[in-house]
């Protein structure tokens, strides 16, 4: 039976080993080099086939209704699509998170030298599900709250308002960016304040269905008329911009661009990864970036702001175009690149090197 499974999949804390006399001997094991064995039941089937993103990785036929097979991944947290006559069908027998609109299957490969995020030999901290009423949306919204093993309601704390990407949701950061768990060591090292880190679904939707503002220009309106203030009144944070921070990835980066740029007197401290200062579709010029043509503003605005990116990130030649509209203006800015692409490994890697930034 693997031994490698993931102790914080989105459904599960243990795996399902199902019933043998139902389910036969379905499984995964992580090998040695990015290598992953599968062993998946598919009655009838012609074809089963592993998918990243176009990249397929084919099951041979075993004995009775079971496909087995070797597929190379890579190392990291790998996205996966299980494919059965080309038709996309989810396994119980592998890790379930929530990704690219929908629920997703995942394998989790250790990468050498990242340790950072293990559960063993720290405190852990809590992360707490809320449910709040936003006037935006006219509809209730959910958010993710980490509390630091520390956590005392008589101290107040800073906070950090952490986003997700496209198609993903509030709990992306858990359990796809292990935040907690790297908050949890970096906190027990010495390097890291306690904080409070605040998740929300960014993909917000207006209650009367209207879907073409969706997730990008509607979050940031929850966040500041509802989520904030929300949070404020449940936890014990500080209030100061000096002790509010805010940062996101992709579709999350583009909320914090909005955001921290539009209302430097709120944030004082901003990360931006695998990010978007501009919207991939815009035309012209976006009002949230008249700051970055004040450089004593900015400056004296910003005591972080940070972007970091994937070396083979598919948006890299975007990131690369944001350099040049940076170029020379003087900003005290923080740039980054880290090995990989537009994925939850360079996104922790994002994390991990930011956190220690924030609230000095």
């Amino acid at each position: 039976m693997n031994n490698n499974w993931p102790l914080d999949t989105a459904v599960s804390f243990d795996p399902y080993f199902g019933e043998p006399d139902r389910d036969g001997d379905q499984r995964y094991e992580i090998l040695e080099g990015g290598k992953v064995f599968l062993r998946l039941k598919a009655p009838g089937a012609s074809s089963v086939e592993i998918d990243r993103f176009g990249k397929r990785f084919p099951l041979q036929k075993a004995d009775g209704d079971m496909w087995e097979g070797v597929a190379s991944l890579g190392c990291g947290f790998q996205y996966i699509f299980l494919k059965v006559d080309d038709c996309d069908v989810l396994s119980p027998y592998l890790p379930i998170g929530y990704g690219c609109c929908r629920p997703m299957n995942f394998i989790d490969i250790p990468v050498p030298g990242e340790d950072w995020d293990a559960l063993e030999g720290v405190p852990h901290g809590a992360v707490t599900r809320h449910y709040y009423e936003s006037t935006v949306t006219g509809k209730h919204e959910v958010c993710l709250v980490y509390t630091p093993a520390g956590f005392r309601a008589d101290k107040k704390y800073p906070v950090l308002y952490l986003q997700h990407g496209y198609g993903e949701n509030e709990t992306g950061w858990v359990y796809q960016g292990h935040a907690a768990r790297i908050a949890d060591r970096l906190i027990d090292e010495g390097r890291v304040k306690e904080m409070i880190i605040v998740m929300g679904n960014g993909m917000a939707v207006k209650k009367d269905g209207n879907v073409s503002r969706r997730a990008f220009n509607v979050f940031p309106e929850v966040l500041l008329s509802d989520l904030i203030p929300f949070i404020e009144s449940r936890y014990p944070v500080l209030t100061d911009k000096w002790s509010r921070a805010m940062a996101g990835l992709s579709m999350g980066s583009y909320q914090t661009s909005i955001v921290t740029l539009s209302h430097p007197e709120l944030f004082g401290y901003a990360g931006v990864f695998s990010g978007f200062l501009r919207a991939p579709w815009a035309e012209g010029k976006e009002a949230h970036l008249n700051i970055l043509d004040d450089k004593a503003k900015f400056n004296e605005s910003y005591r972080v702001f940070y972007r970091a990116m994937g070396t083979e990130d598919q948006f890299f030649d975007r990131f690369a175009g944001e350099d040049e509209l940076l170029k020379d203006k003087g900003l005290n800015i923080t740039r980054n690149t880290f090995p990989g692409g537009h994925d939850w490994g360079v996104w922790r890697r994002c994390i991990h090197e930011f956190l220690p930034m924030l609230f000095k």
